[in-house]
């Protein structure tokens, strides 16, 4: 019985080295101060049905983006205990990590800074504007995209738990390589928290990736076709099609692994017929794309500050909808580059090698169509396009690499080096992560009311670049000299001014991120100064900047008439040759309610993941029991919405304007 209910859980799995401890100590203070600051200000209430059970995609986005940057902070700690173990451990120094506890840092902050920092920025800038974008009141799903923030928070939170129960995380690498990930490798339960906690967050990704799919193919403004969308529509577009392509592939892969490890099945071992690379292969069939649904949005987001900083329509809107559109269905071409060296022949490897390189041909389309955007503009030299040219820097230099470890020749001498993890970064934070930074500082007067510092902004952009390329050059040269990735020591003490280089780098990059916190908290202290009552600060061009800012929770009172690309441009060119205002005819119109389904179900799933990690199968029978119970419970609900009357509509929409005339 004990067994049934405890599995694997000793007295052992709790914390006992110096890491779990602080983990756990830091955890615990982190709830302990937000439950004191909760209870002080008596906002338990507030915070339960205003946010936590909100299906307000705003709402969500912000939620997103908050654990997400929490995510983002907890994979930087990783980093730098990464490079400060490189930097130290030299010859006959060991440094202060063991070379097991090095792994499990790099395999931690692989995962945490793709899964759960980039991915949640991402889906949450997604919920902020694409519905306004596209003239919609919520997206095609509201309850599955709470259900979706909450199995992301859930997989957030299982990927950290092994700082309290049990001490150890997964060392095979972010991606659990076969078949080190396999039992008669790694016997411990480091990788079946990775197995849970990407399960987990996996299917929220999924059901994100569906439901704006959904929401972009059939809640379009009147008058939107799909060549009027704005192009960050359309990358968006584009990357949830990946999602829902690949994720699925995930999911798989991962439960044949699960199949493997708890039930002796061999599809990745290396006895009885199980095949390795079978696995090498199903993970890059997902993990290439992952790339481009990351960094496709952000692309995205360049061509709305271009444009509008610019002061002028995007050049080649059609060229770069169809470049978009090749990228994605080149990625899902490309993965076998990741492994060249597996021995698949010639053939194979130049068909995959030369895929890859055409795939820098639409990229650069894009990058072309922007800079012929701000020729001859009247630009406006703000924070957020200093990270669009930030971007063209960093993303062009490791383009560059990219191309020249799509020759399968180069790739036989790079592959597994230094060189390729610096490659790897370039394009993740110059092209995913300068793209996400520029689309917050944007959109974040839309949403927030207020607009950041432009000073602070820039300087963090300095210290940003500058830092980027401090800590990353070092690793490319480093890899040309031989240094292989995950390496916890080296011998060769000519390496060591190097990885030091690198270390200074990222403190740059530090010196950037306190700059960005500092720019956070003067602008809220300043906001009255920077307040924005028109709701266009930039004097932008598509629809989320037609309505107030911070907008209503129904977004539009009367869904907006597209009648040509840059909506909110042709609307503005109306109103000065028309000045007279229209009359508006409210109607009503229907709302999702709020709901605590997401999180009940969230719950449920991270007890069944936490219970299957520790092989307390009746306890993770509870948890699947609880997710098809509120399942059930809440799709009979019939009571899922509620009417905004007319007469409410009116009355909301007049209070707003006395308040910005106020």
């Amino acid at each position: 019985m004990w067994n049934l209910l405890f599995g694997k859980l000793t007295w052992n799995s709790l914390p006992h080295v110096w890491y779990t401890i602080g983990g756990t100590l830091t955890l615990m203070l982190m709830g302990a101060v937000a439950a004191a600051v909760l209870t002080y200000t008596k906002r338990w209430k507030w915070l339960w049905n205003e946010w936590l059970t909100s299906t307000d995609p705003k709402r969500i986005g912000i939620m997103y983006i908050i654990v997400a940057l929490l995510m983002l902070f907890r994979g930087a700690l990783d980093a730098i205990m990464i490079w400060m173990q490189q930097a130290l451990s030299v010859g006959s120094s060991t440094g202060y990590l063991s070379a097991d506890h090095f792994q499990q840092i790099f395999t931690a902050h692989g995962d945490i800074m793709v899964f759960f920092a980039t991915m949640g920025l991402l889906v949450g800038l997604m919920n902020l504007v694409v519905p306004l974008q596209i003239g919609a009141r919520d997206l095609a799903f509201p309850f599955l995209n709470t259900l979706g923030f909450w199995l992301y928070v859930a997989g957030a939170i299982l990927i950290n738990m092994f700082f309290v129960f049990g001490g150890d995380f997964a060392a095979t690498g972010w991606l659990a390589q076969a078949p080190l990930s396999e039992l008669q490798f790694s016997p411990g339960v480091g990788v079946d928290y990775w197995i849970w906690s990407l399960q987990v967050s996996g299917l929220g990704s999924l059901l994100a990736g569906l439901n704006f799919l959904v929401t972009i193919l059939k809640m379009r403004a009147p008058g939107m076709t799909l060549m009027r969308m704005p192009l960050f529509v359309w990358t968006t577009l584009c990357s949830s099609i990946l999602v829902v392509t690949v994720f699925p592939i995930l999911a798989i892969t991962i439960a044949m692994l699960t199949l493997d490890r708890y039930l002796g099945m061999h599809f990745f071992t290396t006895t009885n017929g199980g095949n390795p690379m079978m696995y090498i292969n199903l993970i890059w069939m997902w993990g290439h794309p992952e790339v481009y649904i990351l960094v496709l949005p952000s692309f995205g987001i360049f061509s709305e500050v271009v444009s509008t900083f610019s002061h002028k329509k995007l050049a080649g809107y059609t060229s770069q909808v169809l470049a978009a559109i090749f990228v994605t269905i080149l990625s899902l071409m490309v993965w076998l580059h990741h492994f060249f060296t597996m021995g698949a022949g010639a053939d194979v490897n130049a068909i995959f090698g030369i895929s890859t390189m055409i795939i820098a041909i639409p990229t650069g389309v894009q990058i072309f169509n922007w800079l012929s955007t701000m020729y001859r503009g009247r630009i406006v030299l703000s924070s957020s396009l200093y990270w669009f040219l930030g971007f063209v820097a960093t993303f062009t230099f490791g383009g560059i690499a990219g191309v020249l470890l799509a020759s399968p020749t180069a790739d036989y001498q790079l592959h597994n080096s230094l060189f390729l993890v610096a490659h790897f970064h370039t394009m993740i934070v110059g092209g995913a992560l300068f793209g996400l930074f520029a689309g917050i500082t944007y959109w974040f007067p839309k949403f927030m009311g207020f607009k950041l510092n432009e000073k602070l902004g820039k300087t963090a952009f300095w210290f940003w670049l500058t830092g980027f390329f401090l800590a990353f050059i070092p690793l490319y040269i480093l890899g040309y000299m031989g240094a292989t990735r995950r390496l916890d020591h080296y011998t060769n003490p000519a390496w060591q001014p190097l990885f030091i280089i690198s270390v200074l780098g990222f403190m740059v990059i530090l010196a950037g991120v306190t700059t960005q916190i500092l720019q956070i908290i003067i602008s809220i202290k300043n906001r009255k100064q920077n307040m924005d009552l028109s709701g266009d600060p930039w004097d932008a061009r598509n629809l989320e900047w037609a309505t107030s800012s911070p907008p209503p929770f129904y977004n539009y009172a009367v869904i907006p008439e597209v009648h040509g690309r840059d909506a909110f441009w042709e609307m503005k060119k109306e109103m000065k040759e028309n000045p007279q205002p229209a009359n508006v005819e409210y109607k009503d119109f229907e709302l999702p309610k709020n709901t605590p389904f997401g999180i009940y179900l969230a719950g449920f799933a991270l007890l069944f993941g936490f219970a299957m990690v520790w092989h307390m199968f009746l306890i993770a029978g509870i948890g699947f029991v609880g997710m098809m119970v509120c399942l059930i419970i809440r799709a009979f609900d019939e009571e899922t919405e509620y009417i905004l009357t007319a007469q409410e509509i009116a009355k909301l929409e007049q209070e707003r304007k006395d308040h910005i005339y106020a």
